[in-house]
């Protein structure tokens, strides 16, 4: 008998000697599983939105290589475009709330950098061939800004709906540019190029332009801060941009408000 139980209780060691690894290795399966998953959750996170360089704002960049950067859904754009991710956030929480009110937002241009905006700089020149170069980039500059002076460099600024003023004035589109008076600032988005009759300098009004200022207000800061007229190069007209005042007029040709935005942001 003494023999039996001796037997026994070695029976019962081994068996539970045999288990242990199984639920150890049970643990160590769960962690592993959850450090991978971790890994994959970091590597999709965005890199800094706030490291800004001189490129970046001149607009000399990728954005479609960009980490910061996201591609529209085609449901609220009219083509490929890219945006700042939280640019992009921002602005989905206000078209859904704009849906809400029976009011559709739809995106016609993002993010643009030095080369797309050096196209549409060299078409307009061309255009206006008839005009001395001084001519030339004043037409230009009603409604379009300089190569390494837009905001659309930057990922943050939005046109809506029209390109057109008079779009804005009746029906639909005065429905639209009404709920985003009202309604826009809430979520970061404000008009940066308004009507003049407060002394704002620059382009002409565009009331289809809309700027997530949250972010905008940062990179303008470092714009002031770092960049100077021989940086903006490289295109027809250049050399005017000192005595066009490009900087004080054109990229800072924004509403006194939006010029001393100074919200907290955080990325």
């Amino acid at each position: 008998m003494k023999l039996f139980f001796i037997s026994l209780f070695f029976i019962l060691l081994q068996t539970s000697c045999n288990d242990k690894p199984k639920e150890i290795l049970s643990v160590v399966d769960t962690n592993t599983k959850t450090e991978a998953k971790t890994k994959i959750e970091k590597k999709n996170i965005p890199k800094d939105t706030l490291n800004i360089t001189s490129d970046f704002v001149l607009g000399k960049f990728d954005y479609k290589s960009d980490s910061t950067f996201v591609k529209v859904e085609s449901r609220y754009s009219v083509k490929e475009i890219y945006l700042n991710h939280l640019v992009y956030q921002a602005f989905l929480k206000m078209a859904k709330a704009a849906k809400r009110d029976s009011i559709d937002l739809k995106i016609l241009s993002g993010t643009r950098n030095f080369y797309e905006q050096k196209a549409i700089w060299n078409r307009k020149w061309n255009r206006y061939s008839n005009l001395n170069p001084t001519e030339r980039s004043k037409k230009i500059l009603e409604y379009s800004s300089m190569p390494s002076t837009s905001r659309h460099h930057w990922g943050t600024d939005i046109d809506l709906n029209s390109l057109n003023n008079s779009y804005f004035n009746t029906g639909k589109g005065l429905r639209t540019y009404t709920w985003l008076k009202e309604h826009a600032n809430n979520f970061g988005f404000y008009q940066v190029y308004t009507n003049k009759n407060n002394g704002r300098t620059g382009y002409n009004e565009e009331k289809w332009h809309w700027s997530f200022v949250p972010l905008a207000s940062k990179y303008l800061d470092f714009y002031n801060s770092n960049i100077k007229t021989e940086d903006i190069s490289g295109f027809e007209g250049s050399q005017l941009a000192k005595d066009l005042r490009i900087i004080e007029d054109f990229v800072n040709g924004i509403p006194n408000e939006i010029k001393k935005y100074k919200k907290q942001y955080t990325p």
